[in-house]
């Protein structure tokens, strides 16, 4: 199935857009970071070569089964890219929802503000998203709780970054 193009969401602090390849030194500074590989299921640390550059390909696959935005705040006279947020789907009709900031944006809302615009926007036509967050990052736990996810459930997921399996809280978030 071929996809169609990813939307840019454009919101009052940032642009959600798709990836572009000068966006491939930001991602790969940030997503290096040892804070944020650890909090994802899917980093390695150390970031092995060409990781970065293996997600730019899988972002712009015209079968693609992740849509992949970046964080932009260029129009607000910042930077390109302080995170990414993307829409794993899992059918037709639901999808995951995954994602990272920058540590130095950490705590400045941007996390919270740019999955209640994906929710808000929709642009999977999702009835359901799911997220799950590991239990050691309750921060994460509080931006899902806040965009209305309700928490359905334990579970745990390995985590490359620390090459063991990770407890995990689930969240749901239905949409109509």
């Amino acid at each position: 199935m071929t996809l169609t193009q990813q939307p840019t969401i454009t919101t009052e602090h940032f642009v959600l857009r798709p990836l572009r390849t000068s966006d491939a030194g930001l991602i790969e500074l940030y997503s290096s970071d040892e804070r944020v590989a650890r909090m994802t299921n899917n980093i390695a640390h150390p970031l092995p070569p060409g990781a970065t550059e293996a997600l730019l390909m899988r972002a712009n696959d015209p079968k693609r089964e992740q849509d992949i935005w970046a964080i932009d705040m260029t129009h607000k006279g910042g930077p390109d890219l302080i995170g990414l947020i993307m829409l794993n789907r899992l059918d037709e009709s639901q999808s995951e929802v995954t994602g990272w900031v920058a540590p130095a944006f950490w705590n400045t809302g941007a996390a919270s503000q740019a999955v209640h615009n994906l929710i808000e926007n929709n642009p999977l036509g999702n009835k359901a998203i799911f997220a799950s967050v590991f239990q050691d990052n309750p921060v994460s736990a509080k931006v899902l709780i806040s965009a209305g996810f309700d928490y359905i459930g334990d579970a745990e997921t390995f985590s490359v970054a620390r090459s063991a399996n990770v407890p995990t809280w689930t969240y749901l978030r239905k949409l109509n």
